[in-house]
C-alpha cells in the first residue's frame, strides 16, 4: 500500500486556469452522471490540471475522486502530483487484495486491470464516489469499468480524443468534448519547445497494416532492419543530429536491437531498452539517459507515456505509424522547454509528417472526436505520399558533380514529350541513363571513378524508377525493382562506352 501526503505549493497557468474554470462550469450545468472529455497537448500539464480539479471537486462535494491510468509509472506520478496539491491520496496496486474501510481517503488511484479485478471479486469497495478522472483516456481498456461508475462524473483526459480502437469511438462514451490550447498557442508562450523537422523520403510498400490498422511489427522489422535502411537512419543522425540527447523509436525489437547494433559499432554512446528490461535495468537505463549528454536511447513505443526526460534533443522516428496518437506522443517526448532549450529537432524516416501534418500545425479536435471515421479514412496512403516526394540530392553528393551543369531531370516531364512525340515509355529511361552517364563521365578521371559515382546515385535512380512507372501505371515492386537492376546495368555500360568514345 502506498500513501501520498507530502504537500507542495501548486500554481496553475491561465490557459490551465481557464480550461478549469470551463469544465467546472460544464459539470456544474450538467446532471452527476455526464461523461466529459478534456483535451489538451502532451506537455501542456493535463495532470497538472486534473489534480487541482481533484482537490476543488472534493473541497466543494466532500464526495470521493477516483482516478485511473493504465500504467504502474503513470499511477506513482499522478499519485505525487495530487499529493503537491495537498490531496491525500491512496494507490490501488497489486498489493491490495482487499478494501473496506476507506474513509480516510477521499481520492484513490489505481491501474484498470488492478481495479477491474479487485472489483469483479468483490474484494474492493468504493462508496460515495462522485468524479473518476480517466488518464490517457482514448486507450479502451477503461470502458469494462464505467459499469461499476454509472452514477459519478467521468473525466476522460487525453492529448488526442480519437480512440485506439476504430470500431469504438470517444464519442459513444462521452457527450462533450472540451478542446484547451493548442501546441503552437503553447510554443508562442513559450511553454513547449518549437519542433524543427526533416523528412526523409521513404519507400513504405512493404509495409503491411495489421487488425489494429496500424503497420505491423513483422513487416517494419522487415523493412527498418535492413541494412539499407539502417545505414540511412544512421547518416541523418550524422547529417541533423550528432552529439545531442536523442531518443529513436522503432516499430519493433529487433529493429531497435540493430538499431544499438549499427550505433555502437560507429562508436556511438547508445543503449536500447524494451518490455522486456527489468525494473532495476529500465531504471538504470533512464539514469544513464538523463545525465549523458550525448545519449542515443533506442526503443520501442514503451517511452510514449508516463516517460519525461526534458533534456531530449532529438527524436528519431525509425518507424511509420497510422495512430495519430503516436504521432503526437513520440514527438512530444522531446518537447519539454528548459532554460537553455527553446526547440528541438524531429528527423522522420516514415513519412509520418506527410501523413499527418506538421506537429505544431492547427487541428480541429471537434471533427475528430465526432466523425472519426471520417478522419481515419482520409488519412493519406502511402502511395499517394510517394507520388508527391521530391527527391532532392544531398548537398555532398552534389559537391562531387560540381564540373556539371546541372544534375536535374524531369521524369514526369520528359514523359510528356516522348508521349507527344509518339515514342516508345521506355526512351525516357534511356534518357534519363544518357543524363546520369553524361554527368558521372563529366566528373571523373576516368571509368573507375564514373562507376564509383553512378553507384551514389542509386536512391536517385530508385526515385526516377519510381516517378516512370507511375507514369505507365505499372506500379508493382517486382518490376520496379527489375527497372532499377537494368537501369543501373545500362548506366554502368553507357560510361564504359563514352570513355571508351575518348580514347
Amino acid at each position: 500500500m502506498e500513501l501520498q501526503t507530502d504537500k507542495i505549493e501548486k500554481t496553475l497557468y491561465d490557459y490551465q486556469l481557464q480550461d478549469l474554470n470551463t469544465i467546472f462550469k460544464y459539470l456544474k450545468e450538467s446532471s452527476s452522471d455526464v461523461n466529459l472529455l478534456y483535451q489538451l497537448p502532451t506537455g501542456g500539464g493535463k495532470t497538472v490540471v486534473f489534480s487541482e480539479i481533484a482537490r476543488r471537486y472534493i473541497r466543494e462535494t466532500k464526495k470521493k475522486v477516483v482516478v485511473l491510468t493504465h500504467r504502474i509509472e503513470l499511477s506513482t506520478q499522478t499519485s505525487k502530483m495530487l499529493s503537491g496539491f495537498g490531496v491525500n491520496n491512496m494507490i490501488i496496486n497489486s498489493e491490495i487484495k482487499e478494501l473496506r474501510d476507506q474513509n480516510e481517503f477521499l481520492c484513490f488511484v489505481a491501474m484498470v486491470e488492478t481495479l477491474n479485478n479487485r472489483l469483479q471479486e468483490g474484494m474492493v469497495e468504493l462508496d460515495n464516489v462522485g468524479l473518476v478522472i480517466i488518464d490517457e483516456a482514448h486507450y479502451n481498456s477503461f470502458r469494462k469499468l464505467f459499469k461499476y461508475f454509472e452514477k459519478s462524473i467521468i473525466l476522460g483526459v487525453t492529448a488526442t480524443p480519437l480512440s485506439s480502437n476504430i470500431k469504438l469511438p470517444m464519442k459513444d462514451n462521452y457527450k462533450k468534448l472540451i478542446v484547451g490550447e493548442s501546441i503552437s498557442s503553447l510554443i508562442e508562450k513559450k511553454f513547449l519547445a518549437k519542433a524543427n523537422v526533416y523528412n526523409y523520403d521513404v519507400s513504405l510498400r512493404s509495409l503491411k497494416l495489421g487488425i489494429s490498422g496500424d503497420y505491423t511489427v513483422k513487416s517494419s522489422d522487415e523493412l527498418y532492419g535492413n541494412q539499407s535502411m539502417l545505414g540511412k537512419l544512421l547518416s541523418a543522425y550524422e547529417e541533423i543530429a550528432k552529439g545531442t540527447k536523442t531518443l529513436i523509436f522503432n516499430n519493433g525489437i529487433n529493429t531497435s536491437r540493430y538499431v544499438y547494433e549499427t550505433f555502437n559499432k560507429a562508436g556511438y554512446n547508445v543503449r536500447h531498452l524494451d518490455n522486456k528490461n527489468s525494473a532495476p535495468e529500465r531504471k538504470e537505463i533512464l539514469e544513464w539517459f538523463a545525465k549523458t549528454p550525448d545519449a542515443i536511447l533506442t526503443s520501442v513505443s514503451i517511452l510514449t507515456t508516463g516517460f519525461d526526460e526534458p533534456t531530449v534533443e532529438t527524436i528519431m522516428l525509425n518507424r511509420a505509424t497510422r495512430s495519430l496518437t503516436l504521432y503526437f506522443q513520440m514527438i512530444g517526448r522531446g518537447s519539454r522547454i528548459l532554460p537553455k532549450k527553446s526547440d528541438f529537432t524531429v528527423v522522420d524516416l516514415g513519412n509520418n509528417v506527410a501523413r499527418f501534418g506538421l506537429w505544431e500545425a492547427p487541428i480541429d479536435w471537434q471533427e475528430i472526436f465526432h466523425f472519426p471515421d471520417f478522419f481515419l479514412e482520409n488519412i493519406k496512403n502511402d502511395e499517394d505520399i510517394e507520388k508527391e516526394f521530391v527527391y532532392e540530392m544531398p548537398a555532398d553528393l552534389k559537391a562531387q558533380f560540381s564540373k556539371s551543369e546541372s544534375t536535374e531531370f524531369d521524369i514526369k516531364a520528359e514523359y510528356k514529350k516522348v508521349f507527344a512525340q509518339g515514342l516508345k515509355s521506355k526512351t525516357v529511361l534511356e534518357r534519363s541513363i544518357e543524363q546520369h552517364a553524361q554527368i558521372c563521365v563529366e566528373n571523373s578521371e576516368d571509368v573507375f571513378d564514373a562507376r564509383i559515382l553512378a553507384k551514389q546515385l542509386k536512391e536517385e535512380i530508385a526515385y526516377r524508377v519510381r516517378q516512370y512507372s507511375y507514369c505507365i501505371m505499372n506500379n508493382t515492386k517486382n518490376y520496379k525493382e527489375w527497372l532499377e537492376e537494368d537501369y543501373e546495368r545500362k548506366l554502368r555500360l553507357s560510361i564504359s562506352q563514352k570513355f571508351a568514345a575518348r580514347m
